[in-house]
């Protein structure tokens, strides 16, 4: 019993390392944001700064020359509404291929599949072609319209919903329930995991989404955070602290995010590889 007490106080002192290892550098980057230029590259490192700089900082950044308030309100806009609809459709193709018997199923998923394999690079022109003939070039709605379904998190989804047992789904039935109520009342509250998962996902990859909307977006107010990231380097390249409040502003969507959901995620990644 000791041995192992000893051993989990091993390993848990390790991990308390490799933890304090991995988060150093945000660690620095809120400690920079926090302080003059002068000390930024100052060594040995302040993590604690002796002279704080933060509002000042913080107002270069929200009230500089950059409008980041606005690139900050396009990424928001375009997360949310890019990862409700990820969710609605990935949840139903998944409920599909997971629980409903139509002809082809087994095909239409191995094609689907086979899709994903394809590099988003050599897609780029016939996208680009695609989204001039539409008319919707320079908006947010061509990103919408190609960030609306993600081939994984619909991996994802199907293979949650396939641990779901299918007596849940045949009692529904009996009861009289149609498909799309099985479908929304009994299905989707059982893969909460994997809908905070996916959720999370979609955010993260549409928030640091950079090529998306350097290649189909031309109007300064309609750029991201990542555009505007940019933009900000070009004219802020030399100051430091500022650039790292730039940064530190940039990724607190993302943490809270993941700091609500954290258990969830863990949960849905879990069950996403079970098997029917």
């Amino acid at each position: 019993m000791r041995s192992k007490t000893t051993g989990k106080a091993i390993v848990t002192a390790i991990m308390a390392v490799f933890s304090i290892l991995f988060i150093s550098p945000l660690i620095w980057m809120v400690s920079a944001a926090s302080k003059f230029e002068k000390d930024v590259m100052a060594f040995p490192i302040q993590w604690i700064p002796r002279e704080w700089n933060f509002i000042e900082n913080f107002k270069t950044v929200w009230m500089g020359d950059v409008p980041f308030n606005l690139h900050y309100f396009n990424s928001l806009k375009l997360a949310v509404i890019e990862t409700l609809l990820t969710l609605l459709f990935s949840s139903m193709a998944g409920f599909s291929f997971a629980k409903l018997n139509f002809p082809f199923k087994n095909g239409a998923f191995i094609l689907l599949l086979s899709f994903f394999l394809i590099p988003n690079e050599a897609t780029l022109v016939p996208r680009f072609i695609m989204i001039r003939w539409l008319h919707l070039y320079d908006t947010h709605a061509s990103l919408i319209l190609m960030g609306a379904f993600t081939i994984p998190l619909t991996f994802l989804m199907r293979q949650f919903m396939m641990g779901i047992h299918q007596e849940y789904i045949e009692a529904g039935k009996m009861d009289g329930a149609g498909i799309f109520r099985i479908y929304w009342q009994i299905v989707l509250p059982m893969a909460k995991p994997i809908i905070a998962t996916v959720g999370i996902l979609k955010f993260l990859w549409t928030w640091n989404d950079y090529q998306g909307p350097l290649i189909f977006l031309m109007d300064p107010k309609l750029f991201t955070i990542t555009l505007g990231m940019q933009s900000f380097n070009d004219i802020y390249s030399t100051s430091y602290a500022v650039v790292m409040m730039a940064a530190v502003s940039a990724i607190i969507p993302l943490l809270i995010l993941f700091i609500l959901l954290q258990r969830q995620v863990i949960d849905g990644i879990a069950g996403g590889g079970v098997k029917g």
